[in-house]
């Protein structure tokens, strides 16, 4: 059975730090591209990193570079998301998202192209 199971989600005071982790399992873990989608209320998923353990090749929105760092434990088959210098506007449900190939082709599928999606965690910034 496919699993992606997200933690580390919480109410975090603006400025601060938080890491996220997506647990993996029933599915080769180096050949997927593995990341982040988000969603705040009253919008769309956005798609924000993600990582291939195989090479560690990595993707990042513009939106987040900079404050936003993924990474992978292959012998944990679980991925990471740190995020520094919280804001209010990264309040927002994150979803972590599979998907076979590389994090190009996982940035540029979208949320409608995942092969397997967690349950979210939510991240709540207050300012």
């Amino acid at each position: 059975e496919v699993q992606l199971v997200e933690s580390g989600g919480g109410l975090v005071q603006a400025g601060g730090s938080l890491r996220l982790s997506c647990a993996a399992s029933g599915f080769s873990f180096d050949d997927y591209a593995i990341g982040w989608f988000r969603q705040a209320p009253g919008k769309g998923r956005e798609g924000v990193s993600c990582i291939r353990s195989s090479d560690s090749s990595t993707y990042y929105a513009d939106s987040v570079k900079g404050r936003f760092t993924i990474s992978s434990d292959n012998a944990k088959n679980t991925v990471y998301l740190q995020i520094h210098s919280l804001k209010p506007e990264d309040t927002a449900v994150y979803y972590c998202a599979a998907v076979k190939g590389s994090p190009w082709r996982w940035a540029g599928l979208g949320d409608h192209g995942m092969d397997y999606w967690g349950k979210g965690t939510l991240v709540t910034v207050s300012s």
